[in-house]
């Protein structure tokens, strides 16, 4: 007797249920051995230690978008929980290793250099594109960019979720797309830093 869930397929192999909904229709998913791999080896290196995956290697990571995926926003919330385990992982190691202090200081600086960053005026925080490529919106980024700075200055609420949801919608001549990135994921890493 097979339980209810568990699926037989075609063939009569057994197989376990998706780890996470599926898109149907026309809307499209993460490809699920893609994710499933991805999420295999992130639970092999934190369950042993390694240090072959860290928080930065998950919130880079992408899959492609297939017909009958998983659903996007599961997957995500769930890349999210293993990027702060990894990110509270690197903190108590240092912490153990070289003192809280050392790991303020470390986070101390590096929302320093992000401060200094979005200190530069409004439209010229970034490199532009050229003026028949597209990259993010200006007036998006830097409304984004002044909530992370008053998030650092000022103490306001914002968390790492807002954040890797952040999405720009693109124009000619707007801010290139890597120096956006970097200095989201920097921010991202300071405030898992300081959970």
């Amino acid at each position: 007797m097979v339980s209810d869930d568990v699926q037989v397929a075609a063939d009569g192999a057994v197989e376990a249920p998706p780890a996470f909904s599926l898109t149907s229709g026309r809307v499209r998913g993460y490809h699920r051995a893609a994710v499933d791999t991805f999420l295999a080896a992130a639970r092999t290196a934190f369950e042993s230690d390694a240090d072959d995956l860290g928080a930065a290697d998950v919130r880079v990571a992408s899959f492609p978008l297939v017909k009958n995926g998983y659903v996007v926003a599961e997957v995500d919330a769930a890349l999210g929980r293993v990027e702060d385990a990894l990110a509270a992982r690197a903190r108590d190691r240092v912490v153990r290793s070289r003192g809280a202090g050392a790991w303020v200081e470390q986070a101390r600086d590096d929302a320093q250099v992000i401060l200094d960053h979005l200190a530069r005026p409004k439209r010229h925080r970034f490199a532009r594109t050229g003026v028949l490529t597209f990259g993010y919106r200006i007036d998006e980024v830097d409304h984004v960019g002044t909530r992370i700075a008053r998030y650092l200055r000022d103490g306001e609420p914002l968390t790492a979720e807002q954040l890797r949801a952040a999405a720009f919608r693109m124009q000619r001549g707007g801010y290139r797309e890597e120096q956006v990135d970097a200095l989201l994921d920097a921010a991202v890493d300071v405030i898992l830093a300081v959970r």
